[in-house]
């Protein structure tokens, strides 16, 4: 069987067409209300219906699809109190990530951190809020990967989907790019004074900003979301 361009070796293919939609989806690509089938996306990717399936599962796993039988799989509406489940747990994690990594982080991984940040500033400069949008989420990963606590990020990523379509949809205007990166910078130099109240202070303030853009983004997107 042939593999597009799109999928490669490295993972198995449902996990691929699983993160390739997921990216549709959180980006705005696939709105709310369209019907995925299994025979287009099969199509589309050139792979047997199987691993489509498995990859639907996943994304209903995720929230952001209803698999409905005989008629197709949804993509659903952004759940506002889904959102603020998920932001709630991610803070507490994270600001006991924050705090852990105050007391023990290096002068190399700081470096990492900073360099994250100049990336993310050339993505927002440029325009580009998918690649932005990487950043940030490598930004947190790092976090917790010089905390050893890839577990936690694990966690993390099983529940973010939703909170990640509001915080595409918040970029225009309501949190944009610069701000964040502002956010994003106040912990590194909380983390680099090894300030550990300070760190999980500036993660909090952070993490906090998804409450805020959800309300806003919903007022001006309201077909887009549900309570």
């Amino acid at each position: 069987m042939s593999i597009p361009p799109l999928l490669t070796g490295m993972l198995p293919v449902n996990q691929q067409i699983f993160r390739l939609l997921r990216q549709d989806i959180v980006t705005a690509r696939i709105p709310p209300g369209v019907l995925l089938s299994e025979k287009e996306i099969s199509s589309r990717f050139a792979v047997s219906r199987q691993p489509v399936r498995e990859a639907f599962i996943k994304l209903a796993e995720a929230g952001l699809v209803q698999i409905l039988p005989q008629r197709g799989t949804l993509v659903v509406r952004i759940s506002v109190s889904q959102v603020a489940e998920g932001s709630f747990i991610r803070q507490a994690v994270e600001c006991a990530v924050a705090r852990r990594l105050a007391a023990q982080i290096s002068p190399g991984q700081l470096l990492t951190l900073e360099h994250n940040l100049q990336q993310q500033q050339l993505a927002a400069q440029n325009g580009q809020a998918d690649v932005f949008l990487q950043l940030d989420d490598a930004f947190h990963q790092l976090l917790a990967h010089f905390a050893a606590c890839t577990l936690a990020w694990q966690t993390i990523e099983s529940i973010k989907a939703t909170m990640d379509r509001v915080r595409f949809l918040s970029l225009d205007a309501v949190s944009p790019p610069e701000l964040l990166i502002e956010q994003h910078a106040q912990i590194v130099t909380a983390l680099q004074a090894r300030d550990a109240d300070a760190s999980e202070v500036a993660m909090a303030a952070h993490l906090q900003e998804i409450g805020r853009s959800v309300l806003e983004v919903a007022r001006h997107n309201q077909d887009w979301f549900i309570n």
